[in-house]
């Protein structure tokens, strides 16, 4: 995770993402870059548009609840009922897909 918050941070500030930056971010937080994995991750986030895939990552993530209607104040002694909202459950498939995005 830290190579990916390494790329996000040189995004963030305007900076080219490339294997001497990712490095440079990474050995600052007192990380050991692992040079493989750095240049798989520069080649997977070329020619991704980063700016996309956040904004439809956070469209998938944003929770989806019904809200509730408050009960009428007329009426007392009345049972509440609670009512749980019906959650849509997603496979791991679909799951991985907005994070699949991130790395073209």
């Amino acid at each position: 995770m830290e190579y990916i918050y390494a790329a996000m941070l040189l995004h963030k500030a305007g900076q080219k993402i490339d294997e001497d930056s990712v490095k440079k971010v990474l050995e600052a937080a007192n990380v050991k870059p692992d040079t493989g994995r750095i240049k798989a991750l520069v080649a997977a986030l070329d020619g991704v548009d980063i700016d996309k895939a956040i904004s439809e990552a956070t469209v998938a993530a944003a929770p989806t609840a019904a809200p509730t209607a408050a009960p009428e104040s007329g009426e007392k002694g009345a049972e509440k009922k609670e009512e749980k909202p019906k959650e849509e459950k997603k496979s791991a498939d679909e799951a991985a897909a907005g994070l699949g995005a991130l790395f073209g």
